[in-house]
């Protein structure tokens, strides 16, 4: 058996920012094993979304890790215009969804039918692995906001179990 190596618990959101965006061609994320993760971003909409989207910082008991957006340009938008923005030609997003409810309209970011597969390198798994939806990833990495998370039903968008506000 080979040795035991143990990661600080951010580890997990560093692999999800890299399960969401890794195959986005305008964003490079840059951890080294720091307290800050760095998301490099070539498309100006995209980076000022995602400054607005992402938290600036996450706390994990008493340390810090910073998330830095650069560059970011700090517009203001409505937040399902800075998911459409955030996720511009990533194949991860399929669209953005403004689905009539009784109350008015909600807002759906509907990711591609896919389990991903990342190895995660904290205790949470002994062989370090994790298999989720892109739409949990995102919801561990955005948070909760005015937009909620849903995966593509090849083409029947209902109502996701769990998701009406």
């Amino acid at each position: 058996m080979g040795k035991l190596k143990l990661s600080p618990p951010w580890i997990t959101f560093v692999s999800e920012l890299k399960a969401l965006f890794g195959e986005d061609p305008d964003i490079r994320i840059q951890y080294d094993d720091g307290d800050e993760v760095k998301l490099f971003v070539a498309d100006d909409e995209k980076a000022d979304a995602l400054t607005q989207l992402l938290p600036a910082q996450r706390f994990y008991g008493n340390v810090m890790l910073k998330v830095t957006v650069v560059p970011a340009n700090f517009g203001t938008a409505e937040e399902a215009d800075l998911f459409e923005k955030a996720f511009k030609g990533n194949p991860v997003m399929k669209e953005v969804l403004k689905v009539p409810a009784p109350w008015g309209e909600v807002d759906y970011a509907v990711f591609k039918k896919e389990v991903v597969q990342f190895y995660n390198d904290n205790l949470c798994d002994p062989h370090g692995n994790r298999s989720t939806l892109y739409e949990e990833i995102a919801r561990d990495v955005f948070g909760e906001g005015n937009v909620f998370f849903c995966t593509d039903n090849e083409g029947a968008v209902g109502k996701p179990l769990g998701e009406w506000p």
